[in-house]
């Protein structure tokens, strides 16, 4: 169950309880950081893809930040204020807490406190269905809750040196902390095997020589609708933060008959959790090994200049940044305005504008996907001999035949094959072969 809803029983009728949460913005007036009324939206946006009801939000400036409760006593004191007005029963804040912050807000406030990496990894624990991502989510919890362990226990301890300090054994924490750290590196151990096995299966994939195409992006942009517009899958798609987890990839043959792999990923946020980023490296393997990147931007979203930046952010982390990239101006459908839309294609390099949800613009998408991938396609144009109708079926197959001509000494034939399949032709032509 999410720790943002609980569950109440009315008259014999199971009913969802909405937990009531005031939100603090941290706002450490910083060059570059995100308006906060931006982070305001989006800290809502989480709190209700936890099921949680927002009462309430509180500026906070933390300029400087407070080393005991990140933000200064006045704020402390108008949010316990503000507690029990609201009806208040869960705080949170848009900035990371230390497990010392955490710890003195909570007294301050007598009310759960939590920051915005513990909803994130709330959503993620929620939304996770594979093995593989709830052994990634499991990942990022443990190892950010450990070093938060600190202190919850320290009456029960009086081992330490010096006289007097022999306690009875291994505390609470101590055994807290052990068990932690012995499931993480059981999970690692676990992560290492699933890692192996995707290798494999890439390797595989690359000794076809079928191209990799991730699609990337800032969550909710409308990457898993885009997948099952261009491939014909049924992922489960929602209008929300966070709805696709679970790596999912699909073959595919484009328009000219080349055959790639489409994978789609776990959504980027602005200032994701180190951790998160982390565990989900096995997942976010797919987007450092692809041939090109789909950046799907949700062009109809005021902020989508810096959704853009968020997203290309976290590529740097991957080392990804620099792969070739189409940029997909998404949701036209939902743009009144058509000038904002040839504004934003002409501010960027390769550009395609598309609804994903009502299939608008995919043949160009697709087009411009062949460009991209025109480097791993050879155009060929040989006579082979009219025995090898094998090969004839293989440059339908795998390639797009231009021209296709019976001729008494052979069959001419024009098409734009893989590299690895231009070189059965080349040997198989008239005099190299026969």
């Amino acid at each position: 169950m999410s720790c943002l809803n609980r569950l109440s029983v009315e008259e014999g009728r199971g009913n969802v309880t909405k937990e009531k949460v005031l939100i603090a913005i941290v706002d450490f007036k910083l060059r570059g950081t995100w308006p906060t009324a931006e982070v305001a939206y989006e800290m809502e946006e989480l709190v209700k893809a936890c099921h949680g009801e927002v009462v309430g939000k509180v500026h906070c400036p933390a300029h400087p930040p407070s080393s005991t409760t990140l933000i200064n006593k006045g704020k402390v004191e108008e949010i316990v204020a503000l507690i029990p007005v609201l009806g208040a029963e869960t705080v949170i804040f848009s900035s990371e807490l230390k497990g010392s912050q955490q710890r003195n807000l909570e007294e301050a406030f007598r009310v759960k406190t939590i920051d915005r990496t513990t909803i994130i990894l709330d959503i993620f624990a929620k939304r996770a269905t594979s093995l593989e991502g709830k052994l990634q989510v499991e990942l990022a919890q443990l190892e950010y809750r450990l070093p938060r362990l600190t202190g919850h226990y320290d009456q029960l301890s009086r081992q330490g040196g010096g006289i007097g300090t022999m306690g009875p054994g291994e505390t609470k924490l101590e055994v807290d902390r052990r068990r932690i750290g012995e499931r993480i590196d059981r999970i690692k151990k676990d992560l290492g095997d699933v890692t192996r096995s995707r290798q494999v299966k890439r390797k595989r994939r690359e000794g076809q020589h079928v191209p990799l195409i991730s699609l990337v992006g800032y969550t909710n942009a409308g990457k898993s609708t885009l997948l099952n517009a261009m491939t014909g899958a049924h992922q489960e798609t929602k209008d929300g933060l966070f709805t696709t987890l679970d790596s999912l990839a699909r073959q595919h043959t484009l328009p000219n008959k080349q055959k790639v792999v489409f994978s789609d990923t776990v959504g980027f946020m602005h200032d994701l959790p180190h951790k998160l980023i982390e565990a989900f490296k096995a997942t976010l393997e797919e987007v450092q090994s692809a041939d090109l990147l789909l950046h799907v931007l949700d062009i109809s979203n005021p902020n989508h200049q810096n959704f853009k930046e968020a997203v290309t952010g976290v590529l740097t982390q991957l080392e990804a940044h620099k792969k070739p990239t189409i940029l997909v101006l998404n949701k036209v459908d939902r743009l009144e305005d058509k000038g904002i839309m040839e504004a934003v294609s002409k501010r960027y390099d390769k550009t395609v504008l598309i609804s994903a949800k009502e299939k608008i613009n995919l043949d160009e998408l697709f087009l411009k996907i062949e460009n991209e991938l025109s480097s791993l396609v050879t155009h060929i144009d040989v006579k082979i001999p009219l025995k090898r109708m094998d090969l004839v079926h293989l440059a339908h197959r795998e390639g797009d035949v231009i021209h296709e001509e019976y001729l008494e000494e052979g069959i001419h034939i024009c098409a734009n094959v893989p590299h690895h399949v231009a070189g059965v032709f080349l040997n198989a032509r008239l005099g190299n072969s026969e």
